[in-house]
This record gives structure tokens, C-alpha cells and sequence, in this order.
């Protein structure tokens, strides 16, 4: 199957640990040239010496706060005159605090909203007028909780509701344009995220991160957590050319996890 990736350029945001950089690394490997960026030049820098090494594409790196807009209008100016044109934006972000409803005053419901929505909106609006011109492909990074809440993770029950329903919406706005946005939504992945959100729930519970790990597979029918790069190969595939006519859908890669229809 040719993804036909060479050449095309991808954004690819919240690149510098985790599910991102795996995308970021699998998108190089197919030839693809990929703008790096998160909070941290430091792992930035490490990252992109990293991913070089993997294949022809091109990489770069820009460091940026993606709940800050002027941040934004400036890492897409950025990649545009390193890269050129952008035809794939990888939407991706950290996950907000964990803790129940209680927990939180508005300001981190607005700093939730910041981080796991607005930025997402701001970052499509910012490379429209490139994805217009020939098509391109949007992937929103989500989370499982889009089919079934997440206990404890109320913020981002809430938040990653909104981009399902952005990438909705889209999908048939942006049709005519031949841009396809998809949400894909990771289970139990591998990542330091995941991780720490193990720990936080083995913390609550007296018990050792690898008990709550334990149990955890025992709600995944494949029974085992996903590693990066079997996500990062879904992303890559639904930001291809290989996908003509996916848009507008919602992906869960969970090992079989949720089990609402």
C-alpha cells in the first residue's frame, strides 16, 4: 500500500514525548516532513536528532504553548516558511489534572478548555487556507472517554466530548474542500501519561502501580496495554492518501476495551 507521504508536510502538535512523538517518527519513517512542538526545546532538540534518523523526511522543530494564540499564529508562520505549505495537522495535547467534579473551580475548568479544545480550534483555523488549496487531513487526538467515561478524569470527559464534536462537524463543512478530520481515540497506551494516571489510582488506593496495571488488563480483551506505535500506524494511515474516504469518524484503538457499541 503506498501512503504517498513523501513530500507532504505535517504539523504535528504535542511531538516531544508519547503518543505524539510516535506519530511524528512513523509519519517521518513514510517520508513525510514533520514540524516538532511542544513546551520543552530541550526534549524538542533530542527528539528531532532522534526522528532524522528514521528516514528522508525532513524535520524541524518550534517550541510553543498552545494555549496561547499568539503562540499558535507563530508556530504555523514558523512551519510554513521551513516546510512549506501544510497539508496534515496532527491535533494532540496533554491531558488536564485528574479528580471529580468537586475538585475544581473555574479556572481549571477554563485552563482545561484552553488546552484540550480552544487550542485544537485555533490550530484549524491557522492552517486552513493551507489544507484548502490541494486538500489535506486533520486527526484530532482524543481519548477513550468519547464512547465511555473515564472515572475520575472528569475534565477531560468533558473536553474531548468537544472535539468529537468539532471533528463532526467539520467533517461536512470542510468535505467540499477535500480535507478528511478524524478523531482518534487511545485506550490503555504505554505513555508516561498513562502511567501517571496508574499511579495517581494506586496512590488512592494503598496498592502498587503495577497492581492497578494488572487490573487494568484484565478489562482489555487482548489483555495487555498498546505501545505508541501501534496507535502512531492508525494515525498515519487515516492522514494518508491511502484514506480517500474516511472522514468525519471516530477511532478507538483500545485492544477491545470500551465495550459500548
Amino acid at each position: 500500500m503506498n501512503l504517498n507521504l513523501e513530500g507532504k508536510t505535517a504539523l504535528v502538535v504535542a511531538s516531544s514525548q508519547g503518543l505524539g512523538k510516535a506519530i511524528a517518527a512513523q509519519l517521518v519513517m513514510e517520508g513525510a516532513n514533520v514540524m516538532l512542538t511542544s513546551r520543552n526545546e530541550e526534549k524538542l532538540q533530542a527528539v528531532k536528532e532522534e526522528l532524522q534518523q528514521l528516514g528522508e523526511g525532513r524535520v524541524a522543530y518550534f517550541p510553543s504553548d498552545i494555549t496561547k494564540e499568539e503562540q499558535i499564529k507563530a508556530l504555523v508562520k514558523h512551519t510554513r516558511e521551513t516546510l512549506g505549505d501544510i497539508h496534515i495537522l496532527i491535533n494532540n495535547a496533554g491531558g488536564p489534572p485528574g479528580g471529580t467534579f468537586e475538585n475544581f473551580e473555574d479556572k481549571d475548568w477554563y485552563q482545561a478548555f484552553e488546552l484540550n479544545l480552544l487550542s485544537y480550534v485555533r490550530l484549524i483555523r491557522e492552517v486552513l487556507p493551507d489544507l484548502k488549496k490541494d486538500g489535506g487531513r486533520i486527526i484530532n487526538i482524543a481519548s477513550s472517554s468519547i464512547k465511555q467515561p473515564i472515572p475520575g478524569l472528569i475534565l477531560s470527559n468533558t473536553f474531548r466530548l468537544g472535539v468529537l464534536g468539532l471533528a463532526k462537524s467539520l467533517a461536512e463543512e470542510l468535505a467540499p474542500h477535500n480535507i478528511l478530520v478524524n478523531t482518534v481515540a487511545p485506550g490503555r497506551i504505554a505513555t508516561d501519561r498513562v502511567a501517571f494516571l496508574d499511579q495517581l489510582k494506586a496512590d488512592k488506593q494503598g496498592i502498587s502501580r503495577h497492581q492497578v496495571e494488572e487490573s487494568s488488563k484484565k478489562t482489555i480483551p487482548l489483555g495487555r496495554y498498546g505501545n505508541p506505535e501501534e496507535f502512531a500506524k492508525i494515525v498515519t494511515f487515516l492522514a494518508s492518501d491511502a484514506n480517500s474516504y474516511v472522514t468525519g469518524s471516530s477511532l478507538l484503538v483500545d485492544g477491545g476495551m470500551v465495550k459500548s457499541l
